[in-house]
């Protein structure tokens, strides 16, 4: 199950479904934690109520969740990254990343797309280290 979490403009965070056929999910928070563990709450709520009434829970309640983050909700959640240091490493200013953080600043597909590269990148080169 896809899965996006987002900020909201009152600075809460939702997490909601976005391939739910028989239901949309949804879970909100003070926190990205929060909302995900709300989101999984709406899960066996609504796997329970399917139970109660002897129907078969449907397949997309029991798959694996994959989450997607807007970038204020990445940053909030993944807070030990530092933003200013990530976008060096990723060749987008600063200051930008920061912006992009609080919601302040639209972001473009193209703007995305390398800032999920290069998180990914960061994560290949870390998990291939060794410490001595």
């Amino acid at each position: 199950m896809k899965v996006s979490i987002e900020k909201q403009s009152d600075g809460t965070y939702i997490a909601y479904n976005t391939d739910g056929e028989h239901c949309t999910l949804i879970g909100t928070g003070d926190t990205v934690k929060e909302a995900k563990e709300d989101f999984f709450n709406s899960i066996e709520e609504v796997s329970s109520d399917y139970i109660e009434r002897g129907q078969k829970v449907p397949a997309e309640l029991t798959a694996e969740v994959e989450f997607h983050f807007d970038i204020s909700s990445l940053f909030e959640y993944y807070s030990m990254f530092n933003v200013s240091a990530l976008g060096r490493y990723l060749g987008i200013n600063p200051g930008l990343m920061r912006q992009y953080k609080k919601g302040d600043t639209p972001i473009s597909d193209a703007q995305l797309e390398k800032i999920e590269t290069g998180i990914h990148r960061l994560a290949s080169e870390l998990a291939s280290l060794s410490l001595v």
